[in-house]
């Protein structure tokens, strides 16, 4: 008997082949109606999401954790123009990335074309079920969709209102398929699901993220947990600084580009550190920081190793002194994950100290980490956010699915 796993993924390559061959206009044709369809949909939505929410809280889920799950008209509204956003994006594929001409008169083009099928495995965000399914139609490429059990009647909604809409077109609605089964042999099934997977790209916890790294046998695009640092150093300004910590921190702490950890130089902290704190304890955030730090201000809980490299996604915050921008440095790069660092300083040559030599996808001066986001960037919704460097690294937009084919004519020629 043949499993929903192996099922769906052999209807998802037989898709891809069809969607190889559709025209941009085609496609975007496809994601308007997707954009329309939503909207049209938007109570059932809501209404299945609401059933995933009453069920988390049964479950002790915590509130960061639903806040993820949670899908209102407005979140809906985002969604649809997000997918308004991309239809208005140049299609990568077909980019000839570059070109060749022989001296026997052959001509070599490389272009762009799509990857093919798209895993994807994801956690508690329903969001990120539009978000795939559309970046992979834009691309041209079918996707296999696995999200949590946390967030099951919502993706199921989701999907169904998605095949509504391009029951419309010229895409096949096999080009988009959710796994209903959240069970882990699913999860593990897919893992190795090389027959039909051209790409597995894992989005969710470090958890998550390692068990797919460490037991898949398709090719992973990694993206990673956001333990994203703020060194606010000696020359720091306080009012960047105040807005920036509070922006990162308390702006939407449940997502990974977050500022979970802040480092502060001494002398700075010695003037202002104890007005910082109180803001975003006020702010309603809990710090936990080194001897330093609780000695300074009462209400700091002691840090443990564990705490500095731990990914909150709440309203908690690691605070550590350190002295100088290259302990900062040492610092990030021993508990942070490659994926956003940001340094408040009005030291150019310290903020390029600290910008050429951390190790991450994305490094900000005197900015707010939270936007390392597609969205932000220009690229529409995203597909994740790789923190590993080869094939794409940070936000990944639509060239981030695609890769590369050589195209050559002749007119004749053997090779002697």
């Amino acid at each position: 008997m043949t499993s929903e796993i192996q099922e769906k993924g052999k209807r998802a390559k037989a898709a891809s082949y069809v969607l190889n061959i559709k025209t941009t206009s085609e496609k975007n044709e496809a994601l308007t109606k997707i954009a329309e369809q939503l909207l049209i949909d938007q109570q059932a939505i809501i209404t299945e999401n609401a059933k995933d929410l009453a069920k988390g809280e049964e479950q002790g889920i915590p509130a960061s954790t639903l806040d993820r799950i949670m899908l209102n008209s407005e979140r809906i509204t985002a969604m649809a123009d997000a997918i308004h956003l991309l239809v208005k994006l140049d299609d990568p594929v077909g980019k000839v990335v570059e070109h060749i001409k022989k001296d026997n008169g052959l001509q070599i083009e490389k272009r762009s074309v799509p990857l093919g099928v798209i895993g994807m495995i994801y956690e508690a965000r329903p969001n990120v079920t539009v978000d795939a399914a559309t970046l992979a139609l834009k691309t041209g490429n079918a996707v296999v969709l696995r999200g949590s059990s946390s967030a099951k009647f919502s993706n199921i909604a989701l999907v169904t209102s998605i095949h509504c809409a391009l029951a419309k077109t010229a895409v096949p609605t096999d080009a988009v398929q959710l796994i209903e089964d959240t069970s882990r042999e699913t999860a593990k099934e897919l893992f190795h699901l090389k027959d039909y997977l051209d790409v597995l790209i894992p989005r969710g916890g470090k958890a998550l993220i390692d068990l797919v790294v460490n037991e898949a046998t398709v090719p992973v695009l990694e993206t990673g947990a956001g333990n994203c640092h703020i060194y606010v150093d000696e020359m720091a300004d306080y009012i960047k600084t105040e807005k920036i910590c509070l922006n990162a921190k308390t702006q939407r702490p449940s997502v990974c580009n977050a500022a979970e950890s802040l480092l502060i130089h001494p002398a700075w902290f010695q003037t202002y550190g104890t007005q910082l704190l109180t803001a975003l304890q006020q702010a309603g955030v809990t710090i936990i920081g080194d001897a330093n730090v609780c000695q300074a201000f009462e209400a700091a809980l002691p840090a443990t190793e564990e705490d500095y490299g731990t990914e909150y996604l709440d309203l908690t915050i690691s605070v550590k002194l350190v002295e100088n921008v290259y302990e900062a440095i040492e610092h990030i790069h021993q508990y942070g994950t490659n994926h956003s660092e940001a340094i408040v300083t009005e030291d150019q040559v310290v903020a390029d100290t600290f910008l050429h030599s951390v190790d991450a996808a994305a490094v900000y001066h005197n900015a707010s980490t939270r936007f390392t986001d597609g969205f932000e960037f220009g690229y529409g919704a995203e597909i994740g956010i790789s923190t590993q460097k080869l094939h794409a690294r940070g936000p990944m937009g639509l060239p981030a699915l695609t890769s590369t084919k050589y195209f050559i004519y002749g007119d004749g020629q053997i090779r002697v």
